[in-house]
């Protein structure tokens, strides 16, 4: 991506999530405690941890992890979200939990090996440079340490995964591309990191509060309904839709891989 729409892309970020901040915190999906829970015990950080979560948004993630570690701090190119984090971090009085503003996909300000954990959920597919980010994620994690990456998954087929990842753009103008695991367990080796633990899963959502979390425009919230609809019948996808007691519904798939830094 050249630089001028790289920029581009990061006002657009920002502008989605400031639009579709407290939507966001309040999906089901982003703030189902168990699977806050299932989350942490993957990840199985160890308990004197200092935790970094990168593109921590409404901060669910990194205040899961204050639970069970030592530190976390949770940082976000969104002022939005990250004042409704502080709210929440304040409101349930969590002393070991820090929130600030930064560009994950540029340098990220903290020295190499500085965290014993790295995570990130639901936000590789809104980076432009999913590569760099993870390539900076290992860098600020220590030698021996974790990284972990949460995120939607789309086809291994090419045709597939790009159909999926036009109705996600029409509904949401933030999203860039879903990627197949084997791009992102690639990404992840390329950067130095070792597979110890994954896991993946379906989460069926109705295609409404899919829409409606993302505050769609009308024109695109139809055009993405009507690829859902299409979808359906012909099976573009991999999403799987399927009309159910009169409500459309399909499935994210989602991976979850848990990594070792090597050096």
């Amino acid at each position: 991506m050249a630089a001028m729409e790289h920029i581009e892309h990061k006002n657009l970020v920002r502008e989605e999530f400031t639009r579709q901040a407290n939507d966001y915190a309040t999906a089901p999906a982003i703030r189902d405690a168990d699977h806050l829970r299932k989350l942490v015990e993957i990840v199985a950080p160890p308990r004197e941890a200092r935790v970094l979560e990168v593109a921590t948004g409404p901060g669910h993630v990194a205040m899961a992890f204050a639970q069970v570690c030592r530190e976390v701090v949770g940082i976000d190119l969104t002022d939005a979200p990250l004042a409704i984090a502080e709210n929440m971090r304040a409101e349930r009085g969590i002393t070991n939990v820090s929130f600030q503003k930064g560009d994950v996909e540029s340098r990220l300000p903290f020295k190499d090996h500085e965290f014993d954990v790295v995570v990130c959920r639901s936000a590789v597919h809104h980076f432009a440079e999913p590569r760099k980010v993870i390539a900076e994620m290992a860098r600020v994690c220590r030698a021996d340490g974790l990284v972990a990456i949460e995120d939607l998954i789309a086809s291994e087929q090419p045709e597939r995964a790009a159909y999926y990842n036009e109705f996600e753009r029409l509904r949401d103008t933030s999203h860039t591309s879903a990627l197949a695991m084997s791009e992102l367990i690639k990404m992840m080796g390329d950067a130095g990191l070792e597979i110890v633990r994954f896991t993946s899963h379906g989460y069926r959502t109705p295609v409404s509060q899919w829409i409606k979390a993302a505050n769609a425009s009308p024109e695109r919230a139809a055009k993405a309904l009507a690829m859902v609809e299409r979808d359906a019948v012909e099976d573009l996808s991999g999403a799987r839709p399927a009309r159910i007691d009169g409500e459309m519904y399909f499935t994210y798939r989602i991976a979850m891989l848990v990594t070792r830094k090597l050096r």
